[in-house]
């Protein structure tokens, strides 16, 4: 674990003392954001857009990712934060990328109409750096300890004994007690890396998309083929993962994970020209 890149020490600048430091998770964050702003950047010049398209596009998905994973980190927690909605709104954690993908959609909508663009053109574009974020951000979990998956015996589980929370028995007891823990003995546990798990399926779901992104011929194809293959990513290594299943089995983010996959495989079979050819017969 490497929740911290680099640590400056303290710094004193006319009598007031810092101690700046560079977050592994923080860092990877900015990493992401930087590259999916590089890369829609390129191709939206290349397509005659203004130069500051991709920054505001950028931009509104970062705060209405961040406000969105709140939000969702709340619902998912609401006990927690009756108790202390202060501490539950500004602590540094939740950051649900789920939330964040219903919260970045509707800010980047906003942009979409304020510039009379295609909403599935921009889709299209975007749909392969939703999930080169999303890769890159579980680099920065698997740095600082967060959203590791269950116990296992397997020799290349990996051990949190700083994680966030530890991966110890005691945490499993109390905090997750859903998690059957009967075939381990105290201690630090070795656990799923399913961010290293989620991390090599999500840079192959993006080499993938990005691949096909010159290649579109139906409008909005690939940002659904997007929502059908992260769908489906994050639907089955959930059942990894130690989040608590409460409808049939079934935790929230698969729920949510079905969801983004029906929704796709609809639109996949129902193509947006299709549809509108059929309203224009109609007429």
């Amino acid at each position: 674990m490497f929740p911290i890149i680099y640590d400056f020490g303290e710094i004193n600048i006319f009598g007031f003392s810092f101690h700046p430091v560079i977050n592994s998770y923080g860092f990877m964050l900015m990493l992401a954001f930087y590259s999916c702003y590089y890369l829609l950047n390129k191709d939206l010049k290349n397509q005659g857009h203004k130069p500051s398209l991709a920054g505001d596009i950028i931009f509104a998905a970062a705060v209405g990712g961040i406000v969105g994973s709140r939000v969702y980190f709340i619902l998912e927690n609401f006990e927690e934060f009756i108790a202390d909605p202060v501490g539950m709104i500004f602590s540094g954690g939740g950051l649900v990328f789920l939330g964040g993908l219903i919260g970045g959609l509707l800010a980047v909508t906003y942009v979409i109409n304020k510039n009379q663009l295609s909403w599935f053109m921009v889709a299209d574009h975007v749909a392969p750096l939703l999930i080169l974020g999303y890769a890159i951000g579980r680099i920065g979990c698997l740095l600082v300890g967060d959203d590791y998956g269950l116990p296992t015996h397997l020799p290349w589980g990996i051990e949190f004994p700083n994680g966030i929370p530890p991966s110890t028995y005691r945490v499993f007891q109390t905090q997750y007690p859903w998690v059957d823990i009967s075939n381990f003995t105290p201690g630090v546990l070795k656990v799923h890396p399913t961010q290293i798990y989620e991390t090599l399926l999500g840079f192959g779901i993006f080499y993938y998309l990005f691949s096909k992104r010159k290649f579109v011929r139906v409008p909005g194809s690939l940002f659904f083929s997007y929502l059908i293959l992260a769908g489906l990513e994050r639907f089955f290594i959930e059942f990894l993962r130690i989040n608590q299943k409460y409808f049939i089995g079934l935790s929230g983010a698969q729920l949510i994970s079905l969801a983004m996959f029906s929704v796709g495989l609809w639109f996949i079979f129902n193509p947006i020209a299709q549809l509108d050819e059929h309203a224009a017969d109609k007429d």
